[in-house]
């Protein structure tokens, strides 16, 4: 960096100091100054990173470490985000939104949630904000309840300790369609970014000290109830015969989690205790998210030790839910495809039992997801959706009774939560334990059962983590220019660019393969970590209800599969 750059660089840190409501962060910019004064070429580099640009507001909303400056999540990002949002709403419908915010555990979250209660209160609008940390999906609930114009939630789901982020809900007289209650999508993301980005200064924004209502603990009791009546009633106790263990990853799910379950009539439980009070620096997991390798292993320890029937897992804020079960003898967690089909079958086939219309009923996945749910809905009678990846697209499909997506989410009640909901799901698979110890039969059972009635559908990721972020649209445009002509010795019959609408869908940077042997590989870059990702999916029919061996092949052509694949990103 030239010297010039660099006292540009210095003089765009006092500015925002200057600018910065929050004392915290401006203690910790100024330390950064005083160690570069002292000639510290780490400091330096933290703070370039630090300006690097503004922290962008999009379709997931703003999401990153929390800390000074603006390419962090600070006050002074959220204040600016808060205002966009709040004018936002002024310019559709004018003063008097109602806006419902909500916020997790993590680091400044309570803070957050505040400034943006205390900036929509200053613009005319009224804010409702929840009396406590709460998940994800009570959030997206209280938004439609409420009959809110917009929802908040403060929360970085499963992102690494340090991050925070923040999501908007849409609904009440701002969306009236399908979408209303739903994590925004374009235009909206867009045209909230244009109002944050008129924000010159945050001082200059009002900021009310006080205004704000607290959500009644009456809107939480109406979410546990009907997240508790989603999993239906029992014929006799085998819910109280059924041991569950649960955990919410140092998260805000325990509440919840354990209300809902008493509520469905589950009395056998059990918590992995030292993961049941919130803590944003989740001590006990290398990374909070249930699908990263020993995640769940002190789960699956109390499993074992207590003779558990299943652990049902929430990530931090409990939008998200991992099952495990015993299968072969062993305790393992279920992917998510897996779990996508199990819960489809089920809501696919209540739903069949109330002879509404043939294709009235609509079971929607995320492209990359398991082609599974398409024949579970074909078979029932029903109308089955593609989306774009995402439940902000999945949550809007008109008429969705079911939707998931192969990263652990689900949404089981979209009249509920039009969202993923790990709490809702989680009570439905618990459910599903119970009827099946009813009739002396495991989960492991009810995934032969889907391989007898559908094939074996056997789905895997390959992925390619770049520190090199250019890397990922050149690793992108080299695959899409030089696609394979074989895979898995099957020659490739359909090579789709998603850029141009694949399956009717809107535009998304993507590259579609099919075989003539039916696998599937979709490539794409990741939308929330730096990351190439391929979606690999092989189908096996199974022949005079022999699981085992349309398993093995299944297996055999997805181990080829996969190295092909990884050739292809070359890895």
């Amino acid at each position: 960096m030239s010297a010039a750059s660099g006292d540009a660089l210095l003089d765009e840190a006092r500015a925002w100091i200057a600018d910065d409501p929050d004392p915290v962060t401006v203690a910790e910019l100024e330390a950064v100054l005083d160690a570069i004064a002292g000639g510290s070429a780490e400091a330096l580099t933290d703070l370039q990173d630090r300006f690097s640009g503004m922290l962008q507001f999009g379709t997931a909303g703003l999401r990153g470490a929390v800390g000074a400056g603006p390419h962090r999540m600070n006050r002074s990002v959220v204040i600016r985000a808060a205002a966009g949002l709040a004018a936002y709403l002024t310019e559709q419908i004018g003063p008097g939104a109602v806006v419902a915010v909500g916020f997790d555990g993590r680091h400044r979250s309570i803070d957050f949630a505040i400034d943006t209660a205390a900036v929509m209160e200053a613009a005319g609008h009224h804010a409702k904000l929840m009396p406590r940390m709460l998940p994800t999906p009570m959030l997206a609930f209280a938004t439609r309840a409420l009959n809110a114009d917009a929802g908040v939630m403060v929360t970085a789901s499963h992102n690494p300790p340090r991050d925070n982020g923040y999501k908007v809900y849409l609904g009440g007289r701002t969306v009236t369609d399908s979408g209303q209650g739903s994590q925004i999508v374009p235009p909206y993301d867009a045209e909230i970014a244009a109002h944050i980005a008129a924000v010159e200064s945050v001082l200059a924004v009002p900021r009310a000290s006080g205004g704000w209502e607290i959500i009644a603990d009456s809107v939480v009791d109406d979410y546990i109830a009907g997240a508790a009546a989603g999993a239906g009633t029992a014929p006799d106790d085998r819910r109280s015969k059924t041991r569950v263990v649960i955990t919410s990853m140092h998260g805000v799910g325990s509440e919840c989690m354990t209300r809902v379950l008493a509520a469905a009539g589950f009395t056998d439980v059990f918590e992995v205790a030292e993961q049941a009070v919130p803590d944003p620096d989740f001590p006990t997991v290398a990374f909070p998210n249930p699908e990263e390798p020993g995640a769940i292993d002190l789960s699956l320890a109390l499993a074992r030790e207590v003779g558990a029937d299943v652990v049902v897992a929430n990530d931090p804020d409990a939008d998200r839910c991992a099952i495990a079960t015993v299968i072969d003898g062993e305790w393992v967690m279920l992917h998510g495809d897996v779990v996508g089909s199990l819960l489809g079958e089920r809501v696919a086939a209540r739903r069949a039992l109330l002879r509404m219309a043939p294709g009235s009923q609509v079971l929607g996945n995320s492209i990359v997801s398991s082609r599974q749910l398409k024949a579970i809905a074909e078979r029932h009678g029903h109308s089955h959706v593609n989306t774009l990846t995402g439940f902000k697209w999945i949550s809007r499909v008109p008429g969705l009774v079911y939707g998931y997506e192969e990263a652990i989410g689900y949404c089981v009640d979209p009249q509920l939560v039009r969202d993923k909901d790990g709490v809702s799901a989680g009570i439905v698979m618990a459910a599903m334990v119970a009827d099946l110890k009813a009739e002396g039969r495991t989960l492991a059972d009810a995934i032969d059962d889907l391989a007898r009635d559908y094939g074996v559908y056997l789905t895997r990721q390959v992925s390619v983590r770049f520190t090199d972020l250019a890397q990922i649209p050149a690793t992108m445009a080299r695959v899409m220019s030089a696609p394979p002509e074989q895979l898995a010795g099957s020659a490739v019959t359909s090579t789709d660019d998603m850029g141009e609408g694949f399956a009717g869908l809107l535009p998304t940077s993507g590259l579609h393969l099919a075989t003539a042997s039916n696998a599937r590989v979709i490539i794409r870059p990741s939308g929330t970590e730096p990351k190439v990702k391929a979606y690999l999916e092989v189908i096996k029919p199974v022949t005079d209800g022999d699981v085992a061996a349309a398993r093995a092949l299944a297996e055999e052509e997805m181990l080829a599969l996969e190295a092909d694949v990884r050739t292809v990103l070359g890895v």
